[in-house]
């Protein structure tokens, strides 16, 4: 399984800044948004919820069979130090890894020099020019079908 991790304060959490053993090279990798879109329509929460799921052996049933899950973690400021909402995570198998890697891909770019310099500023206290720097992020939108079906 392969994760699409759209928050880059929660990527940099994740790899730590880029300082993580085995992490010290940070990528961001742009895919359509038919192909987002995509693994949204086709995927199944990571965890049962009562009330979205009809039961539990339905609920593993089709998180079995999904080639996509969605999972929430909380976001991250720029300490790395949870916030009081949560941000997507998109886990990839089967067939939607196949898609990603073959059709979904439009650019990826090298981005660990940004993390470094964003960190750096964050550990001298300047988290005014670190927040200039971050990347944009903006809210997803998400249409009712893609919705139901992810709920389910």
């Amino acid at each position: 399984m392969t994760w699409i991790k759209p928050s880059f304060r929660w990527m940099m959490y994740r790899c730590g800044w880029g300082a993580k053993e085995g992490q010290e090279t940070v990528l961001a990798v742009e895919i359509s948004r038919d192909g987002f879109e995509w693994a949204l329509r086709h995927a199944c929460l990571s965890s049962y919820v009562r009330g979205v799921h009809s039961d539990r052996a339905a609920w593993q049933r089709r998180l079995k069979n999904a080639p996509a899950r969605v999972q929430w973690d909380p976001e991250r400021d720029l300490h790395l130090q949870p916030l009081p909402y949560r941000s997507l995570q998109l886990g990839l198998s089967g067939e939607a890894v196949r898609r990603y890697a073959d059709e979904w891909t439009v650019a990826i770019r090298d981005v660990t020099p940004l993390a470094h310099d964003i960190h750096a500023l964050v550990r001298n206290g300047d988290l005014t020019s670190a927040t200039r720097l971050l990347p944009p992020e903006r809210p997803y939108p998400i249409d009712d079908e893609s919705l139901a079906h992810l709920l389910g």
